[in-house]
């Protein structure tokens, strides 16, 4: 019985060892350690650009971590499946900044989603930089200091396009299907003002779900009502999906197509053949380093390469910078406290994969120059590497041209109760 008993002993004293152990190691590992979150569509109509984030999120941890991680704690990052849902991204980011305790998350497509997780990172006193976010909502009517947005917005992309519509279209009617939610209407919205189509009867408009597959009606409308312009403000799948059936419309031989924000993955999944002529925006695409000669941005479309056997998207090519600035600005801070890295980001030039931008003081966009592209003739399309030599770029416009004014920011701002001064955390304490 008391040899029984002083086995039993053994095993628990062993057990309360073991336990102690690791819970040491694990403190010490935590403490080695910062967790940067990753709120993105691994599922939905956005997975592909989802999937680029985090390719080029992978990238840049590995150079992170290469270069002694940020202030010497290596870098881990922690997905979660945003399926471009704002509920679940909601969700995702609460788990995320409560349970992980991250002090930064990156990340989304949908601009809904980016919105929720700014309210999430203003309700935690944490930071949220918006990855893939178009919609002028996002540091505009719900901007705030705990959120960066790195990509461009709908009113830049408009301005942008608008400069050879004016010139080829002044007059003609133009026909509008449109995501229904923030980023299609402020997309929308934005291209009316910039090219006088803001009558309704005149050029009218059909709003889609996000996520629709069939868009035969509104394309059939287009055709009805002999539009000379079809702007597609739709993204991801949906824009794949609309522009191969304006094409078996034969639409594309009567109008001229515009798609307002495109990239890679939207011009592949479309075809070569369909995307051909068709015009839009971009704020980055693979070739703007090499044409330009930005050797920051070489060096990263070669590792991608080398990694994927593709080339990177404005997706990947902005959760790749926003990583690298995150470090840049702790480190200036000396500290992860957010309201640090907050102020040290304000005001910041940098130099990612082009030409030099800036994280404006008193909205946190970062202002960049945007490039007006055309789809390349299919055969072209077809004869290069890894056929994704999809645009070629028509102009290029200074991002301080591109970005919505101060003024006009406060009074988009006040239009909705909200003070010029961006919101931010305050204890309830």
């Amino acid at each position: 019985m008391k040899k029984l008993l002083s086995v039993d002993i053994s095993i628990f004293l062993g057990t309360i060892f073991l336990v102690l152990f690791f819970v040491a190691h694990g403190d010490a590992a935590d403490q080695d350690t910062v967790k940067i979150g990753l709120n993105y569509p691994v599922t939905g109509p956005y997975h592909k650009q989802g999937l680029d984030q985090k390719r080029a999120a992978d990238i840049a941890v590995e150079e992170i971590n290469a270069a002694g991680g940020i202030l010497g704690k290596k870098v881990q990052l922690v997905p979660r499946d945003t399926a471009s849902n704002p509920k679940i991204a909601r969700s995702n980011a609460v788990e995320l900044y409560d349970i992980e305790g991250v002090p930064m998350i990156l990340g989304g497509v949908s601009s809904a989603v980016a919105i929720a997780t700014g309210e999430v990172a203003l309700q935690k006193n944490k930071l949220f930089f918006a990855t893939l976010s178009y919609s002028t909502e996002t540091t505009g009517e719900y901007g705030h200091r705990h959120i960066f947005r790195e990509c461009y917005d709908a009113y830049s992309a408009a301005k942008v396009m608008s400069e050879y519509l004016n010139k080829n279209f002044a007059g003609k009617k133009y026909f509008y299907i449109t995501a229904d939610y923030t980023w299609g209407w402020t997309t929308e919205s934005s291209l009316r003002a910039f090219t006088g189509t803001k009558n309704l009867v005149e050029h009218p408009e059909v709003l889609m779900e996000l996520g629709a597959k069939d868009f035969r009606k509104a394309l059939l409308e287009a055709k009805a009502n002999k539009a000379n312009v079809l702007v597609l403000s739709l993204f991801g799948l949906d824009m794949e999906n609309a522009l191969k059936q304006a094409v078996e419309l034969g639409l594309k031989s009567s109008m001229q197509i515009i798609v307002p924000s495109l990239n890679e993955d939207m011009a592949q999944g479309a075809g070569a053949e369909a995307m051909e002529g068709v015009m839009g925006t971009t704020p980055w695409t693979w070739s703007v380093p090499f044409k330009f000669n930005y050797s920051r941005g070489i060096d990263f479309v070669k590792k991608y390469e080398s990694k994927y056997k593709r080339y990177p998207t404005t997706s990947g090519a902005s959760a790749y910078v926003i990583l690298h600035e995150y470090k840049a600005a702790v480190e200036q801070a000396k500290s992860f406290n957010t309201k640090a890295v907050i102020t040290a980001l304000e005001g910041r030039k940098y130099t990612g994969l082009k030409d030099d931008q800036y994280w404006r003081k008193w909205d946190h966009q970062s202002v960049q120059s945007v490039y007006a592209v055309r789809g390349r003739p299919a055969a072209e399309v077809y004869k290069s590497k890894y056929q994704m030599d999809y645009f070629d770029i028509m102009s290029t416009m200074k991002g301080d041209e591109t970005a919505v004014d101060y003024k006009e920011w406060c009074d988009i701002r006040e239009m909705v109760n909200m003070k010029p001064p961006l919101e931010e955390f305050v204890s309830p304490n």
